[in-house]
């Protein structure tokens, strides 16, 4: 039989977002164990922990800390601790959860690596499900604390070696392992592993990672989203997304934008009638304040260096050829992670008469995404983007004499029964209609002018097809 492998996680700044050692003081303070001076766990290091992460001069009081228990109650500080673990398990990062579920699915050993006492950490242990800790530990006699340790720091290197030491102890193959951690002084320890992740790491380990080729991760957001400076590049560029920076051309009416959700998961849909249409919709997420993970044809995500724009922005690929549930998968992962996610139901912008069709049609990913996540479905009704950016044409339309009017109304929860993802599809799409101006539900004959707008340039497939074709009633 091979050896096993593991996922070691470090807590602080990895698993939660900043250090657990305010709420277990917090707890054992409660519980009349100790004052909040008898713990060296000072005010002002904490808050530099929060911010720079940890470094040598701060860790001499985690180190000593043991002192301080001579005399604590083994018992009463286990039921202290459990009570911290409950607290500490809420406040893990948002798609922490989902990392650990994904290793332990394919049978990894999940372990917790931390410098935090053993009396404090083993009860957040079993409080996860964790199968083991590798922990600083302790010594005790009869029922109390002595002040001293039982073993290393586990710190830095040391840490690094009680990891490897319990590896082979439990017949681990750490080359085959994955570890994560926030800090340059793990970075022994992700040199231990065949799979090593720099998560929320600070300025050391993030030049580290470079120089390594070690992947970096941020567990407050989906997978593959940049941070710089502690801010992901929508944070950033929020401020520079209005109307009259983004295209001055352009004459906008963007209505009713705070009924989209101000934290949260929320699925958002608009109808697709234009490549100007993202171009809108940044807008008006940037209106509401929050940042949005857009689902996106891989034709775009294919493009050099754009591709690697859209993703380090938490876009998500599609191949709609493919039949691949990834994309909807990734989409879940965000929305259970209390993000935003956009994608246009339609899928591609129609062609041809159907075009110009009062009632939309939607593929199923929006219907089947809100089934899985039960997160509620924001529609943007969008009208006057075909105006700027035709489909027959290369680029937008700029002329600042006659600017044309574009709009985009959000719509409140569309109601959906989840049970038939084409009964509930039709809802998302009906509920787009509604917020369209009148105009978009009258059966009208379009000119031969009008329809050849609505082709790619160089267009030459059977536009009789096309009716039935896109968008269609498929995933």
């Amino acid at each position: 039989m091979s050896p096993a492998t593991a996922a070691i996680f470090d807590l602080d700044r990895t698993l939660i977002a900043g250090s657990s050692a305010t709420t277990f003081q917090h707890h054992l303070v409660e519980a009349g164990i100790a004052s909040a001076r008898e713990i060296p766990f000072a005010d002002t290091l904490m808050k530099f922990y929060e911010i720079f992460g940890e470094n040598w001069l701060m860790m001499q009081p985690a180190k000593l800390a043991g002192r301080a228990a001579a005399g604590w109650s083994v018992a009463a500080v286990e039921a202290a601790c459990k009570a911290a673990a409950k607290e500490i398990s809420g406040q893990l990062q948002p798609f922490a959860r989902g990392v650990i579920d994904q290793h332990r699915a394919e049978g990894a050993k999940v372990i917790l690596a931390t410098t935090s006492p053993e009396p404090f950490v083993r009860p957040l242990m079993e409080e996860l499900g964790f199968d083991d800790v590798v922990c600083t530990k302790w010594k005790s006699e009869g029922g109390q604390f002595t002040g001293e340790l039982d073993g290393p720091f586990v710190w830095g290197r040391a840490k690094a070696d009680a990891v490897i030491e319990w590896a082979s102890r439990n017949e681990v193959n750490l080359a085959r392992s994955h570890a994560y951690s926030d800090s340059y002084f793990d970075a022994p320890l992700l040199d231990a592993v065949g799979y090593p992740v720099a998560v929320n790491p600070d300025a050391q380990l993030t030049a580290a990672a470079l120089v390594n080729g070690w992947p970096v991760r941020y567990l407050d957001k989906l997978e593959g989203v940049v941070k710089i400076g502690g801010r992901e590049l929508q944070d950033w560029v929020r401020p520079l997304l209005r109307p009259e920076l983004v295209a001055p051309y352009v004459k906008f009416e963007l209505n009713d934008f705070e009924k989209i959700p101000s934290s949260g998961p929320a699925l958002v849909v608009f109808n697709h009638r234009s490549y100007f249409d993202p171009t809108v919709m940044a807008l008006v997420i940037a209106k509401a304040g929050r940042s949005i993970r857009g689902l996106g044809k891989k034709e775009v995500f294919d493009v050099p260096l754009v591709g690697r724009f859209l993703k380090a922005m938490g876009g998500v690929r599609v191949e709609r050829a493919s039949g691949s549930d990834e994309p909807l998968e990734m989409a879940a992962q965000a929305l259970d992670g209390g993000e935003l996610v956009m994608m246009a139901p339609q899928g591609t912008i129609p062609r041809g008469q159907s075009f110009f069709d009062s009632e939309l049609k939607g593929r199923w990913g929006a219907a089947r995404l809100a089934a899985l996540t039960k997160a509620p479905v924001i529609p943007v009704g969008i009208w006057g983007t075909e105006h700027v950016w035709p489909r027959n044409a290369k680029m937008p339309r700029i002329t600042f004499d006659d600017r044309p009017l574009v709009t985009a109304t959000v719509g409140g929860p569309v109601e959906l029964e989840y049970k038939d993802p084409d009964v509930d599809t039709k809802r998302i799409m009906a509920a787009l209609v509604e917020l369209l101006p009148p105009e978009a539900r009258e059966h009208r004959q379009p000119s031969e002018e009008e329809l050849a707008r609505t082709y790619p340039a160089g267009y030459s497939g059977d536009p009789d097809s096309e009716h039935d074709r896109r968008p269609g009633t498929d995933t």
